[in-house]
C-alpha cells in the first residue's frame, strides 16, 4: 500500500482522555486537528473497541495514539496494526507529540514515527530540573 496519502491520527484512551487531548489540538492548531479522531475505551468490549478503531482507520496509512503500552486500548491497537506496514502505535501520547502529527502527517510513517517519538520524549520536561544527586533513584546509583 502506497504512503503517498496523509496518515489518519486515532486517539485512542480511557475515560475522557482522549476527546481532550483532540480537543486540545483543536484549539492550538484549528482545523489541522481534523487529523484526528478521539476514541474512549469507555463501555466497549476489546471486540467492539477494535472494530471502532477498525472503521476509522479504514484502508488508509493511519498510527493509533495510545495512552497506556497495556490494558484494552493498546491491545485493541496493537492487534488494528499488526502485520500492517502502513501502520503503527505510539503509547503514552502527550500533546506535543499530537500537534506534531497534525503538522507532519504527510510525512511516509519510517519519517514520521521517529519524529513523533522524538517530539513526544522531549515534550516531557520538569521545571526547576532535579538535582540528579538530591535522590540516588535520580541519579542511577
Amino acid at each position: 500500500m502506497s504512503e503517498s496519502r496523509p496518515a489518519r491520527g486515532i486517539v485512542v484512551a480511557h475515560g475522557d482522555m482522549a476527546a481532550g487531548l483532540v480537543h486540545a489540538v483543536h484549539r492550538i492548531a484549528g482545523a489541522e486537528a481534523a487529523a484526528l479522531t478521539p476514541v474512549s475505551n469507555e463501555e466497549c468490549s476489546p471486540e467492539t473497541l477494535l472494530a471502532r478503531l477498525g472503521e476509522l482507520a479504514g484502508e488508509e496509512p493511519a498510527i493509533v495514539f495510545a495512552d497506556l503500552p497495556t490494558g484494552s486500548c493498546a491491545l485493541a491497537a496493537r492487534r488494528l496494526c499488526s502485520g500492517r506496514p502502513d501502520r503503527a502505535v505510539i503509547f503514552g501520547t502527550n500533546l506535543p507529540l499530537l500537534l506534531e502529527f497534525v503538522f507532519h502527517r504527510d510525512l511516509p510513517l519510517r519519517e514520521l514515527v521517529p519524529r513523533l517519538l522524538a517530539k513526544g520524549r522531549a515534550g516531557i520536561l520538569c521545571a526547576p530540573a532535579p538535582d540528579p544527586h538530591a535522590d540516588p533513584a535520580l541519579s542511577g546509583r
